[in-house]
């Protein structure tokens, strides 16, 4: 039994709601996968907040028609397509679906949108790449932390420098009498 338009409507309005709570679409081709293979990579997805939507093309380009953010993941709808649209953590994301196609091998990117611009597999693979969030913060306050340690190092060593003078004065007055 094929879908009701009332039903298409439904299905386009969810996409638009995912979509615009979304930072970063990926765009996979899931041909071959089983039922138990999906459900595994959206378990592998789930912790990074990113959605797997399989839909039809055609509903998708309905629902990115006119909105300019998302509008250029049209060349990447054909054939067989589930599209990973990412929330929260862009790199996790990614990761967990590079782990996801080592484990399965039957999956293949073609590509992404983000802000506006269509990704390669390349560019997609690259952000995956990057540090987490979580990783750049300790990053940075490493080398906050480093910087403190070197001003308050710094600061304590004019005292130091100061009473060792003083004390060679000391020491070359009592000498000298």
């Amino acid at each position: 039994m094929g879908r009701t338009l009332k039903n298409k409507q439904a299905l386009v309005a969810e996409l638009k709601e995912s979509l615009s709570q979304a930072q970063m679409a990926v765009v996979i081709d899931f041909k071959g996968l089983t039922v138990a293979e999906i459900t595994d990579l959206r378990r592998r997805l789930r912790p990074s907040g990113t959605e797997c939507r399989v839909a039809k093309n055609t509903l998708m380009r309905i629902a990115v028609k006119g909105d300019e953010t998302w509008e250029s993941i049209v060349p990447l709808c054909k054939e067989s397509s589930a599209f990973l649209l990412i929330k929260d953590d862009v790199g996790g994301a990614i990761k967990a679906y590079q782990d996801f196609q080592k484990a399965s091998k039957k999956s293949v990117l073609r590509g992404g949108v983000l802000e506006g611009r269509i990704l390669t597999e390349d560019d997609v693979k690259a952000i995956g790449d990057l540090p987490s969030k979580e990783q750049l913060i300790s990053q940075i306050a490493g080398a906050i932390n480093a910087v403190a340690t070197k001003v308050a190092v710094g600061i304590k060593e004019v005292p130091a420098s100061l009473a060792r003078v003083t004390q060679a004065i000391a020491d070359k007055d009592k000498d000298a009498a």
